[in-house]
């Protein structure tokens, strides 16, 4: 016959060991303590709850927590049950200690990141609460690994409306962030036979070493004042980039090569993978329409809420050719791998109206930010320019010959985290270098804001 488990209390996984049960309860729960696993604070199993689970009699266990309170190991109180008592916590022999972070910096001015504090919470509680409701059954099953129809109807419609994007609910995949879309592509394009992707000669590291993991070489486009040059494309089979907004050097793709990078792929069968990482932020121009809109049987579109809310609900999406809808789908599984429930909720926010509320709001502070930042550059240091504030989240700011290193350390010595450029150069780009900083102005909160210029002029030459 099954034991019969407890369907009250909280559950505790113990072995009473040695001679007796009472002792050798005692010894096991006297041992979860000491050696932390049972951390202080933590409340511990009614006695007939325990009893139960254990299929030993109650007053054993009543016995064992009274003996471990005389000890103070344990502590009990009426209307509070039994709990781990206070203490400090001997790690195991053998552990390593933790080291005290010295030197953390106060502010961080790394590009790419939005400013979490004013991620919508109320109105994303609102939104989850109502696409709950309304959810049916099916969405808490394993779900289409193109993700939930109501996201990808939902995305559609604002892709179309918003960045120009000729979107289909049916060529749509909802993946986990960015960086999961360009795995499953770069999965798709080795299964096609594609070697080499070309890729911009300044991007993030991370994309470049998903695609090498995926089996595909990378090699670098030369770049100048109009962008990518797509001249020597001819030798991939695909090219990944920023059109609208490249990152990090902040120039929108010249109409002139954004004809000719559609012309290449139509020529050649090639694909083109547009990351469109921050369509939504433009300040001092018309929005650039997405490149897919040119030719979307050839031109991947990538986007992501990871910049308009929070990259940790790790929500993006792929709007495919009708020839790699499927393909793609089986990359990512049999089932969908992204939560069900912030999906729906995010449906629900781009219905509601509540997310174009929420961007033209952000739209707004950071540009703001973006104000101040090249105000405090002209009235501090205005040896220093900044370039591609047109639009994002981020700034390059040129900087005299040979001294990038340098600034980054000095930034560093005022509590500030802030990239070189360097970082962001692909190694075999054929471009000369050039010293420049990467300034992001999405993370810091509003009123952190002023400090963090502060600090940046202070490091500047």
């Amino acid at each position: 016959m099954a034991k019969p488990w407890a369907t009250f209390g909280v559950d505790l996984h113990v072995e009473p060991t040695g001679p007796g049960l009472r002792r050798g309860l005692t010894d096991a729960l006297r041992e979860a303590v000491r050696s932390g696993r049972l951390a202080p604070g933590t409340r511990l199993p009614s006695s007939r709850a325990l009893a139960t689970d254990l299929g030993i009699a109650r007053n054993t266990v009543a016995d064992a927590y009274a003996d471990l309170v005389a000890e103070g190991w344990l502590t009990a109180r009426q209307g509070s049950g039994t709990r781990v008592a206070e203490r400090r916590v001997v790690p195991p022999a053998g552990a390593a200690p933790r080291r005290r972070e010295l030197g953390r910096p106060e502010y961080d001015l790394r590009p790419g990141f939005p400013d979490l504090a004013s991620f919508p919470r109320t109105e994303w509680l609102r939104a989850a609460r109502r696409a709950l409701a309304r959810a049916p059954y099916d969405a808490l099953g394993y779900g289409d690994p193109r993700g939930r129809p109501e996201l990808r109807a939902a995305l559609a419609g604002y892709l179309s409306r918003v960045r120009g994007v000729r979107a289909d609910p049916e060529r749509i995949v909802v993946c986990g962030g960015f960086a999961h879309g360009l795995r499953i592509l770069g999965t798709v394009l080795r299964a096609r036979g594609v070697r080499t992707v070309a890729v911009e000669s300044y991007g993030l590291r991370e994309h470049w070493r998903l695609l090498r993991a995926a089996g595909l070489h990378t090699t670098p486009l030369p770049f100048d004042e109009l962008g990518t040059d797509p001249r020597e494309l001819d030798h991939a089979g695909a090219v990944l980039l920023t059109p609208a907004h490249q990152f990090p050097m902040g120039v929108p793709l010249h109409r002139d090569r954004r004809a000719a990078v559609v012309d290449w792929a139509r020529r050649t069968g090639g694909l083109v993978l547009e990351d469109d990482y921050d369509g939504e932020f433009r300040y001092d121009r018309q929005p650039v329409g997405a490149l897919q809109g040119l030719d979307p049987d050839r031109v991947v579109h990538l986007g992501t809420a990871s910049k308009s809310l929070a990259p940790g609900l790790r929500l993006a999406w792929m709007v495919l050719p009708p020839a790699l809808v499927e393909e793609a789908a089986a990359v990512k599984g049999g089932v969908d791998t992204c939560g069900a429930l912030d999906q729906l909720t995010l449906a629900e926010f781009l219905t509601s109206g509540a997310y174009d509320r929420h961007v033209r709001a952000s739209r707004l502070r950071y540009r703001r930010r973006r104000d101040a930042l090249v105000a405090a550059l002209a009235a501090r240091a205005p040896e220093v320019r900044a370039t591609g504030i047109a639009a994002g989240l981020h700034a390059v700011l040129r900087l005299p010959p040979g001294t990038e290193q340098s600034v980054v350390q000095a930034a560093h010595w005022q509590g500030l985290v802030v990239d070189g450029l360097a970082r962001y150069r692909h190694a075999d780009a054929r471009a000369e270098p050039m010293d420049a900083l990467v300034v992001g102005y999405g993370t810091p909160p509003d009123h952190g804001w002023s400090g963090a210029l502060d600090a940046l002029c202070a490091a500047l030459p």
